[in-house]
C-alpha cells in the first residue's frame, strides 16, 4: 500500500478476493487525496478517546477501511465528510470495549493533607495529553489556530470523557465541528430528532461538570511573563514566590498518583514534602499541550514530570503534572539533561 507504484485502473481477478471486480486504487492517488485529513482526524479521535497512543491507532484503522473502500469511493460525499463517518464509527466501536479516560478530580474529592503518602495507580485509565505539534493548523489563520486551542483543553477534554460515547460523537461533531443535525443523523444511523435531543443531553451535562474557562493565549506578553516568573521559581526552588502565583484555590493533579490537591499552601506543602530540592537542581522546559502552555520539569538531570497549566492573566490556576516519563518522548523531550550548573 505504501510503495507508491500505481496499481491500474481496475482489477483482472489476481488481487486480492475484496478487491476482485472492484475499481482498483492507485496509491499516490489515495495518499494525496487523504493526507491532509490526518491532523484533523487525530485531534478528532483524541477528543472521542482522550489518549493519544488509542487516537493513532484508530487514525491507522481508518485509513486502512478507507483505503479498502477506496474502490467504491465515488464523491457522493467529501472526502473530508467520508473519513470523519469512518473514523467516528472507529472510535464509538473502540468505546463499546474500553474505560473512560480520567483525571484524578474525576474520581474523588481533594486529598487535606500534603504530607501524607500518595498512591500509583497505573491501572487506572488516565487522560493523556496532547502535544499541540500534533493537530495545531498549518495555516496561520490566527482564528483557527485560537479555535483548535480552545477544543483541546485538558478540562474540556475530560468532561467530555463523562459523556456516553454516542452523546460524545454527536456533541463533537454538532459544536465543535459544527455538522448538520442530519449530516450527524446520518452518520450515527438515526433521526433528526434523535440527534437533536442527544445534544440537549449530553450540553446538560457538560453545564453540570462546569470545565475551567478558556485559557489566556500563551503569546500574550502577561501571559508570557507570568510564566517565566513561575519557571523561574521552580528552579530557585523558591517556594515563596510560587505560592503568590498559584491561586488562593489553585488545582493541582499528578496522573498516574490517585490523589489530589486545592489550594496554593497546600501545593507548595506538597512540593516541600514529597519533592524537596535546592536551587540548581530543576530545569524547566517550556512545552505546549492541549492548546495550553506547560514545562517539562527536568530534577537533578532526570525526567520527573509534565506540567500541563490552566492560567488566567495574573494567575495559575490548574495544574496536571503528569508522573511519567514516558510521556516525553511525544513531546520530542530526552528522558535525561545535563546537571543544572549554579
Amino acid at each position: 500500500m505504501s510503495s507508491g507504484r500505481p496499481i491500474g485502473r481496475y482489477s483482472k481477478g489476481h488481487d486480492s478476493g475484496h478487491l476482485k471486480g472492484q475499481r482498483m486504487i492507485d496509491s499516490d492517488e489515495f495518499a494525496a487525496r487523504t493526507a491532509p485529513y490526518r491532523r484533523e482526524l487525530l485531534a478528532h479521535c483524541y477528543r472521542m478517546l482522550g489518549s493519544v497512543d488509542d487516537a493513532e491507532d484508530l487514525v491507522q484503522e481508518t485509513m486502512l477501511r478507507a483505503w479498502r473502500g477506496y474502490g467504491d469511493f465515488e464523491g457522493r460525499a467529501s472526502m473530508r465528510t467520508w473519513l470523519y463517518r469512518i473514523a467516528t464509527n472507529a472510535c464509538l466501536n473502540a468505546l463499546e470495549h474500553s474505560s473512560r479516560r480520567v483525571l484524578p478530580t474525576g474520581l474523588s474529592g481533594p486529598t487535606g493533607d500534603p504530607t501524607q503518602e500518595v498512591h500509583f495507580a497505573p491501572e487506572v485509565p488516565w487522560l493523556q495529553p496532547m502535544p499541540d505539534v500534533l493537530f495545531a493548523p498549518e495555516a496561520a489563520d490566527p482564528a483557527a489556530i485560537v479555535a483548535a486551542r480552545d477544543d483541546m483543553r485538558l478540562a474540556l477534554i475530560a468532561a467530555w470523557q463523562h459523556l456516553p460515547p454516542r452523546q460524545r460523537a454527536v456533541l463533537i461533531l454538532r459544536d465543535v465541528l459544527h455538522w448538520k443535525a442530519a449530516e450527524v443523523a446520518e452518520l450515527i444511523g438515526v433521526s433528526v430528532a434523535a440527534v437533536n435531543s442527544t445534544l440537549q443531553r449530553a450540553r446538560a451535562t457538560l453545564g453540570e461538570l462546569r470545565p475551567d474557562t478558556p485559557v489566556a493565549e500563551p503569546a500574550d506578553p502577561e501571559i508570557r511573563a507570568l510564566l517565566d516568573r513561575y519557571a523561574a521559581a521552580f528552579e530557585a526552588a523558591d517556594m515563596d514566590t510560587l505560592i503568590t502565583l498559584l491561586r488562593s484555590d489553585a488545582v493541582w493533579e499528578m496522573p498516574p498518583i490517585a490523589e489530589w490537591f486545592r489550594g496554593n499552601t497546600a501545593v507548595v506543602g506538597l512540593i516541600r514534602s514529597k519533592c524537596p530540592y535546592v536551587a540548581g537542581e530543576a530545569r524547566m522546559v517550556p512545552i505546549a499541550a492541549n492548546g495550553q502552555p506547560g514545562f517539562a520539569f527536568y530534577l537533578r538531570g532526570h525526567a520527573q514530570s509534565l506540567q500541563i497549566l490552566t492560567v488566567t492573566a495574573t494567575e495559575i490556576t490548574h495544574v496536571v503534572s503528569y508522573h511519567d516519563s514516558a510521556l516525553f518522548a511525544a513531546f520530542g523531550l530526552p528522558t535525561s539533561l545535563d546537571p543544572v550548573r549554579s
